[in-house]
């Protein structure tokens, strides 16, 4: 195993990181961002307001996403165990 196959590998599990945080992290501060908006606009300093919706979406978020971002991370676990034996060499 050499460099370039350490870094591949990292390159691959950073990817793969970020590929399944985005939709989440995405919509949870575009959620922000709109409640911040309305906050300002209506001068409503309520702390709950902030947290709550971004914690419904967020499950909602993980309920549609869900499926998608556990496979993304089977076939990249099922990657890495299928090429281990070549790395080995």
């Amino acid at each position: 195993m050499n460099v370039g196959m350490i870094m591949g590998i990292a390159r691959s599990t950073i990817e793969v990181m970020l590929w399944v945080s985005v939709p989440i992290l995405g919509i949870g501060l575009l959620v922000g961002l709109i409640i911040s908006i309305f906050q300002a606009v209506t001068q409503i300093q309520e702390v709950t307001l902030t947290f709550v919706p971004k914690i419904v979406v967020t499950f909602l978020c993980l309920i549609f996403f869900g499926p998608w971002m556990l496979n993304k991370l089977i076939q990249f676990t099922v990657n890495i165990y299928t090429n281990f034996p070549q790395w080995l060499r």
